[in-house]
């Protein structure tokens, strides 16, 4: 695939999947209050999709390593768009949930392939600026997001924010479909009792964190220890072991601490401070300015230093922000704290979505892609979860600690690669001339 489309293909996917979510949340009360819906059956239009992306992520990620990332990723813009198009249409709550399941499932075959296509279309020494890009763009999404949903809300109305999604998944979904996959040679094996342990496992964890049951905790462990084991004894494991786990490790961290902090943060500003919703907003602005801003800054720190002293550092800064916002009261030292959290998580975004995409496979790049996807949709879970058990009760210091942990995580990732050998950038040319061609 053509570098330049797959990298255009990879962001509008990525800001689809990001502004969906982000102007759900500002559209879910006057959804509430039009549809006649219960609070519990208006947060499953939030749970219903979530597990459904959880639970299928990684093994979309492997049918996209079988049959092509961009035919999954043309039929996962295509569903999304059309299942958007029929929420915006919807009767009913129940219409409503069911869809945004819907939804979910061809969101799970998007996602991966984001990262899959940047992988297939990019040397490994490449990758770090297209990585930066979509980071940056993904950033944009989550600052202008809020935004948009509150002026199609107030305007058109909820139906609205269903209905933007749908020409750009169909114009993007329609270009991938128009390319040809390259021929693989030895096409990959599909575990797929794997992908029900796994599925099963991360639904359970994920409903788990959602609704506080440590019933379904419980469940989670046990059907992932047998999905453990399952994967041991296979000859075709679904997860290949160079992944490195350690990077997603961070991510679930870095996310959970950057989710959680803004939950707690959001009931800060508005309850405790009796801030406005745009009051507050503003106040959170230079999170989403930061966090743009640190994208393409960590692509050349992760030239210079490597990945480990970038990671460490940014986790460091991540933490800052958490413990600044615990105390904050005054519009500077709220501003400084969002601006913190926004760098660090920016930066450490940016860096272990590189080790994760860089060091797997190509053959196995949909599963690295749904690895990471599946990080990011866990860690915010995680977060807020442990925010909504410790509201008002250190909640962020808590929140500070598991920033910390992905901070000694970070230690292990990759130092700075060597340079590069005339024999190499010769190599490197080669996958870059092959990358073109496909």
């Amino acid at each position: 695939m053509n570098p330049r489309l797959a990298l255009a293909s990879s962001v509008a996917g990525a800001v689809i999947v990001a502004l969906d979510g982000t102007v759900l949340t500002i559209a879910q009360p006057t959804l509430q209050s039009d549809l006649g819906a219960s609070y519990a059956q208006v947060q499953w239009t939030s749970t219903g999709y979530l597990i459904a992306v959880a639970g299928l992520l990684v093994f979309a990620g492997r049918l996209g390593d079988r049959y092509g990332h961009r035919r999954l990723y043309a039929i996962g813009m295509l569903g999304f768009g059309a299942a958007s198009a029929g929420i915006g249409l919807a009767p009913g709550i129940g219409w409503v949930v069911g869809l945004r399941v819907v939804q979910g499932v061809f969101g799970a075959l998007l996602q991966p392939a984001t990262l899959g296509m940047l992988r297939a279309a990019y040397a490994q020494d490449r990758l770090r600026t297209p990585i930066a890009v979509r980071t940056a763009a993904i950033g944009v999404s989550a600052a202008v997001g809020p935004l948009v949903g509150g002026v199609l809300v107030a305007g058109p109305g909820w139906r609205a924010v269903f209905f933007l999604n749908v020409v750009p998944a169909l114009v993007f979904g329609l270009l991938a479909l128009a390319g040809r996959e390259p021929v693989r040679a030895a096409p990959v094996r599909l575990d797929v009792p794997g992908a029900l342990l796994l599925a099963v496992t991360l639904g359970f964890l994920v409903h788990a964190l959602v609704s506080l049951q440590w019933l379904g905790l419980a469940a989670s462990l046990v059907t992932g220890a047998a999905f453990l084991r399952h994967e041991r004894r296979t000859a075709s494991p679904l997860l290949p072991r160079a992944v490195a786990g350690p990077a997603l490790g961070v991510l679930v961290a870095a996310s959970a601490a950057l989710s959680g902090t803004l939950f707690v943060s959001t009931y800060t500003l508005q309850y405790t401070l009796g801030l406005d919703p745009l009051e507050s907003a503003l106040r959170c602005l230079p999170l989403a300015v930061l966090m743009v801003a640190a994208a393409p800054v960590c692509a050349i720190l992760l030239r210079r230093v490597g990945a480990r002293h970038t990671a460490v550092t940014a986790m460091g800064v991540l933490v800052a922000g958490v413990l600044m916002l615990d105390t904050a009261t005054g519009t500077f030292a709220l501003c400084a704290g969002f601006a913190l959290l926004g760098a660090g998580f920016g930066t450490v975004m940016v860096a272990a979505t590189h080790v994760v995409v860089r060091h797997s496979p190509v053959e196995s790049a949909g599963v690295a892609g749904g690895l990471q996807q599946t990080a990011m949709n866990v860690g915010p879970t995680l977060g807020v979860a442990v925010a909504t058990t410790l509201m008002g009760h250190g909640a962020l210091v808590v929140l500070a600690g598991v920033a910390v942990v992905g901070a000694v995580a970070s230690g292990v990732l990759p130092g700075r690669s060597a340079p590069a050998t005339p024999a190499d950038h010769g190599r490197t040319q080669g996958r870059s001339r092959v990358a073109e061609q496909r």
